[in-house]
């Protein structure tokens, strides 16, 4: 069936939505909220502090657009372009220093990622060390979800702490300093953004670096960022979504305030166009910086080892995203 209801894994309900046409549309219909506001009961996502919940990912318009209007002026896709030959350093860097066998998401696809979202932001790679074990405690759903979040917080405050203090050339300093005539972020806005863009530039990138690299080894595709991207994305559904009226998918009415999954992976295989970044107001602001990762990870990767064999991969466990979490390789010159 194209929209089944399911029950999640906490033993709540929600539609899920399958079929590339219902799930593009319903990437862009305004009748599914991204707001918890609107949720009557069932799956809402993960539990946040107030002081990381004011983030894209929870919002619909106006608050949204306002949001969006304000970060995007600090997160130009000049700034991502202007990385290219960093992001090309760092991962001839990796390489360089790797063994014949190694595990690449811990060696090579985890520490490109860090290594860029801290270049990016002005945070050096060492301070965010941790941040992959709270991101990993989160998706999986592991034991001190409590203490992860609230570890996050207090790194993101005592960041935005210093760049208020020494502002410098990077993305929370320009946050910081957002304006659109009198209007500005307010502090729970640019905590939750920072998280975000935490979060979003270092989870999702790992995993589709590592993902990527394992479907090239097994299917022996091209390395094509957009198909890469369409057969790899770690997502597997969108970010939940709630009714905010009574309406139908695919013939099945969904009521207001029920919880909505529109499966990304489903889409994907459908259809030769992924969309893995969504659509209309919610396409990924960091879209530029995913490809340039993606592409420059995976070209100096096969460039450099042409033979590259592959070990027994060990993937995560999470009902959310689909990542290694270990994969052994064997580099050949």
């Amino acid at each position: 069936m194209a929209v089944e209801q399911i029950q999640l894994p906490d033993g709540s309900q929600a539609w899920h939505v399958t079929g590339y046409e219902n799930v593009r549309a319903g990437l862009a219909d305004p009748r599914l909220s991204l707001s918890k506001n609107n949720s009557t009961g069932g799956y809402t996502g993960f539990s946040l502090p107030p002081a990381l919940d004011a983030n894209l990912l929870n919002l619909d318009p106006p608050d949204h657009t306002r949001l969006r209007r304000l970060v995007a002026g600090a997160f130009t896709a000049k700034r991502v372009a202007g990385m290219r030959d960093k992001v090309q350093a760092t991962a001839n860097r990796l390489l360089d220093g790797l063994p014949n066998e190694v595990d690449l998401m811990a060696t090579y696809a985890a520490p490109l990622p860090v290594i860029t979202i801290g270049d990016l932001l002005g945070v050096p790679a060492d301070r965010l060390a941790d941040f992959r074990g709270w991101t990993n405690t989160l998706i999986t759903q592991g034991s001190g979800m409590r203490d992860a979040v609230q570890s996050m917080c207090r790194f993101i405050v005592g960041l935005i702490a210093q760049k208020r203090a020494w502002p410098e050339d990077d993305l929370i300093s320009a946050m910081i300093a957002a304006r659109d005539g009198a209007d500005q972020l307010s502090e729970d806005e640019l905590l939750s953004l920072t998280f975000l863009i935490l979060w979003a530039g270092y989870e999702n990138s790992v995993h589709l670096i590592g993902n990527s690299v394992h479907h090239i080894l097994t299917h022996g595709t091209s390395h094509d960022v957009d198909e890469l991207l369409r057969v790899a994305n770690p997502n597997l559904h969108a970010i939940r979504r709630f009714a905010v009226e009574d309406f139908e998918i695919g013939h099945v009415k969904i009521h207001k305030g029920q919880t909505v999954l529109l499966d990304i992976q489903a889409a994907n295989e459908q259809s030769r166009q992924h969309l893995s970044f969504g659509v209309g107001i919610h396409h990924c602001l960091g879209a530029p910086l995913a490809r340039l990762e993606l592409e420059v990870a995976v070209d100096t990767l096969f460039a450099r080892f042409p033979d590259v064999r592959m070990g027994t991969p060990r993937w995560r466990e999470s009902f959310r995203s689909r990542g290694l979490a270990e994969l052994p390789v064997r580099l050949v010159p």
